[in-house]
């Protein structure tokens, strides 16, 4: 798909990979909209400023992105908490599920029905390997991004034969701002993989302009994604030395 021209809707595009993401399709001389609560953007692009966080919040932005056309959704905004499940703030879990599953099923809605009548469009949701292999003391974020993959899977059986493509893609852990001291702490106990940005946004446009169906982002953890499918047990065994470690970082 050529990008020039192409009105693209950007959720969290003020972020680390967001606004790498947002540069390259600009580059592209794709029309960017971020949606973001920043005041300003650090690149030349439209912004709406919404909180996705509440349902309010995603009200309003959809009451500014409903009477608009776009042809591309990039549902990237996203909220982790990385600890035991117990301890998260109840706030903190619904404005996670709101931000990862709630604002983009709200705005694929929004922009779904303009797209099917012009015959074309695409729906990106940015998920995790997370969402396919659900980590513990990741329980929140990682049930979040399993629905959205959920989601673009059953959009894109509904959208079959439209000319609306949806597009589900799936890094591994990104070195970006989103994770905490912690989080880092964790990755070097257990050795985890973590990809560039840079790299990361990349492949995410990459996949945007092919519309790819499903793109996992590293190895091994997307054949583990295919392994956990199957014999999720190997999985739980797999992960169990990673989830000591996590309870004794938390036990310090």
């Amino acid at each position: 798909m050529r990008l020039k021209g192409k009105r693209i809707l950007v959720t969290g595009g003020s972020g680390g990979l967001g606004t790498l993401i947002c540069k390259r399709l600009i580059k592209l001389q794709a029309e960017v909209t971020v949606i973001d609560r920043v005041e300003s953007l650090s690149f030349e692009a439209n912004l709406i400023r919404g909180d996705l966080s509440t349902a309010e919040g995603i009200a309003d932005v959809v009451r500014q992105v409903d009477p608009l056309e776009w042809d591309v959704l990039v549902n990237l905004a996203g909220l982790q908490y990385f600890g035991p499940f117990e301890r998260q703030t109840p706030d903190h879990l619904v404005n996670t599920y709101m931000v990862n599953l709630v604002a983009p099923a709200m705005l694929a809605q929004s922009v779904g029905h303009g797209m099917r009548w012009r015959g074309d469009g695409c729906i990106v949701n940015i998920g995790s390997v997370f969402g396919s292999i659900n980590f513990a003391h990741f329980a929140t974020y990682s049930s979040s991004k399993a629905g959205l993959r959920g989601l673009s899977q059953a959009l894109r059986r509904e959208y079959a034969g439209s000319g609306v493509k949806v597009v589900y893609i799936a890094p591994r852990a990104v070195r970006t701002p989103l994770n905490t001291a912690q989080v880092m702490e964790f990755a070097k106990r257990t050795h985890m993989n973590m990809d560039d940005p840079e790299y990361v946004a990349r492949r995410i446009v990459k996949a945007i302009r092919h519309r790819n169906r499903e793109v996992y982002i590293g190895f091994p953890e997307s054949l583990f994604v295919r392994i956990n499918a199957i014999a999720p047990g190997l999985v739980d065994f797999a992960l169990a030395k990673n989830d000591r470690r996590a309870s004794e970082l938390f036990a310090e």
